[in-house]
């Protein structure tokens, strides 16, 4: 059986999602549960978002395969179901900065990563002396000059699409850059905190980090909107993009298809982006 794992954490104290021998990882400390949990001598897990060292999740999803069997019987007899009791079992045996929110039984054609339709980041930054908040320092930015936000949205609206996303992305070998930029957008939460959702069909490595960098610059008056725009058309690094820090960075939501159009979806994210259909949609702008 394949079952599905919705979990949070808080990324302060990982170096990353990833497995890393010797290191504190999310997924070594998963796995490590879910083998305890199931009996088993090891258990691998597959992720919709790889979060980077110190990076939050709200709204991560994983999913493992294993035999229906195993599950039943390591069930507690105090559970409603054997799902219920892995769940009960795993928030037992996992630390406090890990917590799965919902454990159930995956549709066909479900794969955490590939079934996935985009993303959602958050990044938080408090702007204004009077909200930086000692108290939640390990999870916002402290930024040091007051931010436009009308400006910012002027700039990131410019991004908005499938476009090539060099300039704000690691280069990895072999891997392309090209990506759907769905929503990207700022606006003040109850705190008068300065917040950026950003949702992607996929996000390249550093890349959210890199946006928000590109616009904090726009945002504190360093430079102007279209500036942000000839960074993106100019597909390389500028060393003005600052990479902010991870630790106002949260992932927020991963959103899927409809349960008939899961393994569609999987098949479709498999394929390599194709740089044809990004000058195609671009000529459409």
């Amino acid at each position: 059986m394949r079952i599905r794992m919705d979990l949070a954490y808080d990324g302060g104290g990982f170096k990353g999602w990833a497995r890393q021998p010797a290191l504190r990882t999310v997924q070594g400390e998963l796995e490590a549960a879910l083998a305890t949990a199931l009996r088993l001598p090891e258990v691998q897990v597959v992720c919709a978002g790889r979060t980077d060292t110190g990076v939050h999740a709200r709204g991560q999803v994983v999913h493992l395969d294993v035999d229906a069997d195993v599950v039943e019987a390591t069930a507690g007899r105090a559970a409603a179901t054997p799902i219920a009791s892995l769940h009960r079992r795993l928030n037992g045996i996992l630390p406090a900065d890990v917590r799965i929110h919902d454990v159930t039984e995956a549709p066909e054609g479900f794969d955490a990563r590939f079934s996935a339709v985009w993303r959602r980041y958050a990044y938080r930054v408090a702007d204004l002396p009077q909200v930086q908040d000692p108290l939640t320092r390990n999870h916002v930015l402290h930024w040091r000059a007051p931010l436009d936000l009308d400006t910012m949205n002027e700039a990131s609206r410019m991004l908005i699409g499938l476009k090539d996303f060099a300039a704000f992305c690691k280069k990895r070998e072999g891997a392309t850059t090209i990506r759907t930029l769905l929503d990207f957008h700022w606006y003040r939460d109850a705190e008068e905190r300065a917040v950026a959702t950003v949702r992607a069909d996929a996000f390249c490595h550093s890349m959210v980090r890199a946006l928000v960098g590109c616009m904090l610059a726009v945002g504190d008056g360093r430079k102007s909107p279209q500036w942000a725009h000839d960074v993106l058309v100019n597909a390389k690094r500028d060393a003005a993009v600052a990479v902010v820090a991870a630790h106002g960075l949260t992932l927020e939501e991963v959103g899927y298809p409809p349960a008939a159009q899961l393994a569609l979806q999987a098949e479709k994210a498999r394929a390599r982006r194709d740089p044809d259909a990004l000058v195609k949609d671009n000529c459409h702008e």
